[in-house]
């Protein structure tokens, strides 16, 4: 009988302990239709929550998986490199949920970590649509890009660590301006990156301008659409950065959302949903 509370202990003392342990996803699931599952990543700093108005147009045909990523979204923050375990998470997610012919909606970061999920050896994905995503953002901040040379200790991170809250304040309002044309999407886009774990911020940004997914492209044979914003360097830029970014991808879709910045879903909303039902509709 000791022994029997002995171990009956453990296992409540482990599963407490489990509870307790930080995880890099944390997914909140609804709609019905298993067979028509759709895994929503959202991107930087932005929790499940920026799906709301998609998730509840396509619920009722289809089963939502709303990721929101580890130190975003009030989700306690995990230890460091932070990516690599978001995306092994995924990974694992959606293997042990068996979720089989999956569509991966992925914006921003999210649709970086898409084409990673998509290259995977015997990955379960059967459509990506990636909106305003690059296989390797970094490639557009530095000359001569080499993610090797991007560190956790930099000058740069240094100094967005030892930023005053009021200061990281300005910072954001002044990034989200650029993000969306609409003044309450802003206002959102702003109190999500004054939400996140500043750590998560700094470090994990990094980790997302050191993940390089081309050279990985041509491992991924499904049908891609890309959904890009052509604000702020217009049409014709848009489209020679996305065709020198997925050069190796052989099959994808580039489709340009007229008067948009980065939050497709926030500034041509009407547009954004009759393309996802329009691509979700196509087998």
């Amino acid at each position: 009988m000791k022994t029997y509370f002995v171990f009956v202990t453990l296992l409540v003392t482990i599963a407490l302990q489990s509870q307790k342990t930080p995880q890099p996803i944390h997914v909140s699931v609804s709609g019905e239709g298993n067979a028509n599952s759709i895994l929503f990543i959202p991107g930087f700093t932005v929790p499940g929550e920026s799906w709301e108005a998609t998730v509840k147009q396509l619920e009722k045909s289809y089963e939502c998986h709303v990721v929101t990523l580890a130190g975003f979204g009030g989700e306690a923050p995990i230890g460091f490199p932070w990516l690599p375990k978001v995306n092994d998470a995924l990974n694992t997610y959606i293997h042990e949920n068996q979720l089989t012919n999956l569509t991966v909606i992925g914006h921003s970061l999210g649709g970086t970590i898409a084409t990673w999920l998509a290259s995977r050896e015997n990955n379960t994905i059967s459509k990506l649509i990636l909106i305003d995503a690059l296989p390797a953002a970094g490639d557009l901040m530095f000359p001569n890009f080499n993610p090797e040379d991007l560190a956790y200790d930099s000058p740069f991170n240094q100094q967005q660590l030892a930023m005053s809250s009021t200061q990281f304040e300005q910072m954001a309002g002044g990034m989200a301006l650029g993000m969306s044309s609409h003044k309450e999407a802003q206002q959102k886009i702003k109190e999500w990156m004054l939400a996140a774990d500043r750590e998560t911020y700094v470090y994990g940004y990094t980790d997302y301008l050191k993940l390089d997914m081309r050279a990985d492209l041509n491992k991924i044979s499904i049908p891609v659409t890309i959904l890009a914003a052509d604000k702020p360097f217009g049409k014709e830029m848009v489209q020679q950065t996305y065709s020198k970014q997925y050069q190796n991808l052989e099959n994808y879709e580039l489709r340009i959302a007229e008067n948009s910045a980065h939050f497709v879903m926030f500034d041509q909303p009407e547009w954004f949903s009759t393309q996802l039902l329009e691509l979700l509709a196509t087998n």
